[in-house]
């Protein structure tokens, strides 16, 4: 039984520049926690989640996190909370790959 979901996630991201690629790691009826990779440049849009919680766990690299129009770099091993309705994004602003996950709880 293969307890660990992100290794074999991980070996299927490989962005370029400018993109994002994802996967979902944990789907159920009330939480999804995805992971993201940006490649160099790439930028998630800022958005929001008013009826959730988004908390962002920078695993590799440095993640430039925007929330309500504030920008701050998070390296890795880092975490992010978002409360419900925050506005918040994410850029990779350095010249390697950098990944996160997303766990959004409760689901709408």
């Amino acid at each position: 039984m293969a307890l660990d979901l992100y290794d074999d996630v991980r070996s299927t991201l490989d962005p370029d520049d400018g993109e994002i690629q994802t996967a979902e790691l944990v789907v159920t009826d009330d939480v999804l926690v995805k992971a993201f990779a940006l490649g160099p440049g790439a930028e998630l849009e800022p958005h929001e989640h008013a009826e959730s919680t988004n908390v962002f766990h920078v695993l590799e690299g440095a993640v430039a996190v925007v929330r309500d129009g504030e920008t701050e770099t998070v390296d890795a091993p880092g975490v992010v909370r978002h409360d419900r309705g925050a506005v918040h994004g994410a850029r990779n602003e350095a010249d390697e790959v950098a990944v996160f996950t997303a766990s959004l709880c409760p689901l709408p």
